[in-house]
């Protein structure tokens, strides 16, 4: 959802990528379904591993609990963001999270000065 809305809301901008440490290769289906309620399509995306990113330096890498595996990829700004995983959650639940991502990316764009016109 974070690498969603950074390209809804950075634009070209932004180059956002989501990775795991453990990628199952396929979207949740929650995730999907959260998402296209406010206009986003994730049916295409797919998840990816953090091994695609080790050696690479990247601008900005924003964790949330991935342990051990993170320090693997170099970046020039790190954030933890400390967001439960919605996976289980009920649909509010699940929709506050998503909410709460949202926020914590346009944050971040606007201290990047990135965010675009989106709403």
């Amino acid at each position: 959802m974070a690498e969603a809305f950074a390209r809804l809301h950075g634009g070209d901008r932004v180059e956002a990528d989501s990775a795991g440490s453990r990628p199952s290769g396929r979207i949740n289906p929650r995730a999907v379904e959260f998402m296209k309620e406010v206009g986003y399509d994730l049916a295409a995306h797919g998840s990816k591993a953090l091994d695609q990113f080790n050696g690479q330096e990247i601008d900005v890498a924003v964790t949330m609990g991935c342990g051990d595996a993170c320090p693997l990829v170099r970046a020039k700004r790190r954030e933890e963001w400390q967001i439960p995983d919605p996976k289980d959650m009920p649909p509010e639940q699940y929709r506050e999270v998503r909410d709460l991502i949202e926020r914590k990316v346009k944050e971040l764009l606007a201290s990047l000065d990135m965010q675009g016109g989106a709403a």
